[in-house]
């Protein structure tokens, strides 16, 4: 590992890092394309929503995941650049057991309080039985969707990054053959749908504690490896709780979008449903660099290597921002062509468009803030990284929606995305000119 951070060029360990993840970020996109397809073949604007408002209980499980993968990673990373490798190790056991008795935990909370999440989540007459039979599901499966975020993040700090995306892969090819299958010949219908997606991730975490076993000299499954000093478990929670807080608050604007549109119909939830999905082709992609590049900077920042650090941020910004430039260009014009890939309703296919085009319309900015939010993070500074996470999606988003939905109505709660990622991005340019290592 440490010939890979300090032996070679910059751009060459960047992209050694980032493209598995990439790649991962790519078969899973697939899964969330393919998925959805399947879903949109019924031809139920009813079906589509519920398993669409169900959507949100997923994220927020990997936003939970993340609070211990990612916290984890930051640590581990940092700590592997400082040579501190048995604390690590201990670190790394700590998040394998923790994610798990969180999964534990968040399965117990869903499955007690099924009807008043349902009901937060926007659940009507109409989709309650489709949103309740994919909550059920996806409830049951929390302990295995959780515990996955923890080691595949865990195995790219030690350079593995071609194993943790080997098991990504592996689940979500699985998920995807399983999908049709489950939906349709077995008949489950929504429920099918969150079957198969489980299903991918117990496989998944069982290739991932094989590569953590096979693989890995400095990280650990033992559980006599978990005691961790208070401090660095405060370490990983200040970076994970704002980690997550990404993701969490991805929830929450998913959430409160889909109860604003219900008022509009199902078929807008649907389409909604549809173009968020569309408009991860670009985010997912970026994602993956932003979020490879991450073990990179922690080490450079850990090993007080400045000038390494500068060049990694500034190659991660035109990789992340020049890409998603193009895939705004891009799917601007093909919008109307990929919804009628899912459906052939003209409403859907009306409705779809236009929130595709708002959705990518600020991706450029988006991508920015996710690498200075992933920066802060490897960087271990739990306050920019949280404000990020908890304002793009979080209380810039609803002030924004808000202010949108009584200005411009239906039009004004598609746009509204757009218009918190454009005051977030300039909070993130501010708090990168402030908290950067400075060269002496």
């Amino acid at each position: 590992m440490e010939e890979l951070f300090e032996h070679t060029s910059i751009r060459r360990a960047y992209f050694t890092l980032a493209l598995p993840v990439v790649l991962n970020m790519v078969v899973s996109l697939i899964y969330n394309m393919v998925d959805t397809f399947f879903v949109a073949q019924t031809q139920n604007p009813d079906l589509i929503a519920g398993v669409s408002l169900g959507a949100p209980l997923f994220t927020l499980m990997i936003a939970l995941g993340d609070m211990l993968g990612l916290g984890g990673s930051s640590l581990i990373s940092r700590l592997f650049g400082e040579h501190r490798y048995a604390e690590a190790k201990n670190a790394s056991g700590f998040c394998f057991y923790g994610s798990f008795l969180l999964g534990i935990g968040v399965m117990l909370i869903l499955m007690l309080g099924q009807t008043p999440f349902l009901k937060l989540l926007g659940a009507t007459d109409a989709t309650w039985e489709y949103a309740r039979q994919y909550y059920l599901v996806i409830a049951a499966g929390a302990p295995f969707i959780i515990f996955f975020y923890s080691p595949v993040n865990i195995l790219r700090t030690e350079g593995l990054a071609v194993q943790s995306m080997k098991a990504s892969v592996v689940g979500t090819v699985i998920n995807i053959i399983l999908n049709p299958i489950l939906i349709f010949p077995c008949g489950l219908g929504a429920a099918g749908s969150a079957l198969a997606t489980v299903i991918g991730n117990v496989l998944a975490d069982i290739l991932m504690v094989y590569y953590l076993r096979s693989a890995s000299k400095r990280l650990t499954t033992s559980i006599h490896h978990t005691k961790l000093a208070g401090p660095l478990q405060r370490e990983i929670l200040m970076i994970g709780i704002p980690a997550s807080v990404t993701n969490l608050m991805s929830t929450f604007a998913m959430a409160m979008t889909n109860r604003y549109l219900i008022h509009y119909g199902a078929t807008s939830v649907a389409a909604m449903g549809i173009a968020l999905k569309i408009s991860m082709i670009t985010t997912m992609i970026f994602v993956g660099f932003a979020f490879g590049a991450q073990p990179l900077i922690g080490y450079t920042y850990g090993a007080k290597d400045t000038q390494r650090f500068n060049a990694t941020i500034r190659l991660d910004l035109s990789v992340v921002c020049g890409f998603s430039l193009i895939m705004t260009c891009l799917m601007w014009f093909l919008a109307p062509t990929m919804i009628k890939w899912f459906m052939k309703d003209p409403a859907v296919i009306a409705h779809g468009t236009m929130m595709i085009r708002w959705l990518i319309s600020s991706a450029t900015l988006a991508g920015l803030i996710l690498v200075f939010t992933t920066m802060f993070q490897a960087m271990g500074k739990a306050f920019p990284a949280f404000m990020l996470s908890f304002f793009r999606q979080g209380v810039i988003f609803y002030l924004v929606l808000t202010l949108f939905a009584h200005l411009f109505g239906y039009q004004g709660i598609i746009a509204s995305q757009a218009g918190a990622d454009l005051v977030t991005a300039i909070i993130a340019v501010i708090l990168f000119n402030f908290y950067r290592p400075k060269t002496r």
